[in-house]
């Protein structure tokens, strides 16, 4: 039973921590005129450094890697993808584009949705953009090796029908107006996860579905700051909430709000860091605070090489210098020597 029903979701009450991240969501979102006034030249590098964060964390999450010095060229497009997992990050680019390049809103539709998976793919000529055709559990790999079900989503006979009728639900709810739409935003997104539509590549559809949805309802945040990357830094959370919330899914008595609230809280976060960003002052400028908060946002360890390609705008010293500054003040440490060193943060 989908958790995103028009009269079920009105019956629900809001607590006070849920209704508190909305309400700083809904600032920050009244406030976003009066930033993207603000420094255009660091708009312009921060939606570089957006996409190019987006497609490598979402890819990332699900595994999909490519060397750092490839990363910045495929995902710009200046190179032809050599390999699949290459493919996949020119298609989540391609897919990030498409969005953001609509300039009216788009039909909430199953379509639009088999869209977002065919360009995510990258023009695989498998089953790109086409619904599973057998059924497919999501499987946790416990820390001794053996594999259990976490879930088992819809199966792939009633797939079509689900998708057809959280489509049509997420537009009845949204012209019903009684439900905030950053609720429905996030219903829509867990129940697609619940229904895992797709043989492969659901996890990064959602996150498409997610950055579509907020654009619709004027939340431009993610052209900016990357969701994906707040989503990857915050993952055990994620897959945490998400395990908790899809218990009884299938009857329809999953507890939804710890959902929503991971939700909202990323969606603050994003907003959170590109305020500081566009109305950063002081003698530090505006590109040295871009350098610096992303190497603290670094999930893993990094080289010179890696902060190089995810900051294309800065130059080599200053991001040596910066690198020396955070290691002086104990927020960073180099692990290793010659060519095999590397950054950590320190906990």
């Amino acid at each position: 039973m989908l958790s995103l029903d028009p009269k079920k979701l009105t019956e629900l009450s809001i607590p006070v921590g849920t209704g508190w991240l909305l309400g700083s969501c809904m600032e920050a979102r009244g406030k976003q005129d009066l930033w993207l006034r603000q420094k255009p030249e660091v708009l312009g590098v921060l939606r570089e450094q957006a996409i190019i964060q987006s497609v490598e964390s979402s890819n990332r999450i699900e595994g999909v890697t490519i060397p750092a010095d490839r990363l910045r060229p495929v995902v710009l497009g200046k190179v032809k993808p050599r390999d699949r997992s290459e493919e996949e990050l020119a298609g989540y680019r391609q897919a990030l584009d498409w969005i953001f390049s609509r300039k009216r809103k788009v039909s909430v539709i199953p379509a639009v949705i088999q869209r977002l998976h065919a360009l995510a793919q990258g023009g695989f000529p498998g089953d790109a953009g086409e619904w599973k055709e057998r059924n497919n559990d999501i499987i946790e790999i416990l820390p001794n090796g053996e594999r259990r079900i976490r879930f088992v989503p819809t199966s792939a006979k009633d797939t079509p029908k689900t998708m057809d009728a959280l489509c049509r639900n997420y537009r009845e709810a949204h012209d019903d107006k009684r439900v905030p739409p950053l609720l429905i935003v996030a219903t829509f997104v867990f129940d697609l996860l619940c229904i895992h539509p797709f043989r492969d590549g659901n996890g990064r559809v959602s996150r498409l579905a997610t950055t579509l949805l907020l654009q619709a309802h004027g939340f431009e945040v993610s052209r900016y700051v990357s969701l994906e990357r707040l989503a990857e830094q915050s993952k055990e959370d994620y897959y945490g909430v998400l395990a908790d919330c899809s218990q009884g899914w299938h009857e329809g008595k999953n507890d939804l709000i710890p959902w929503w609230n991971y939700f909202l809280s990323v969606l603050r976060r994003a907003y959170e860091e590109f305020e500081r960003q566009v109305e950063s002052t002081g003698a530090r400028p505006a590109k040295s605070d871009l350098v610096r908060q992303t190497v603290l946002a670094q999930v893993e360890q990094f080289t010179l090489g890696d902060l190089a390609t995810q900051l294309p705008s800065a130059s080599p010293q200053l991001i040596k210098k910066i690198l020396a500054e955070l290691k002086k003040q104990g927020k960073i440490r180099l692990v290793g020597r010659g060519r095999g060193a590397r950054w950590e943060i320190i906990p």
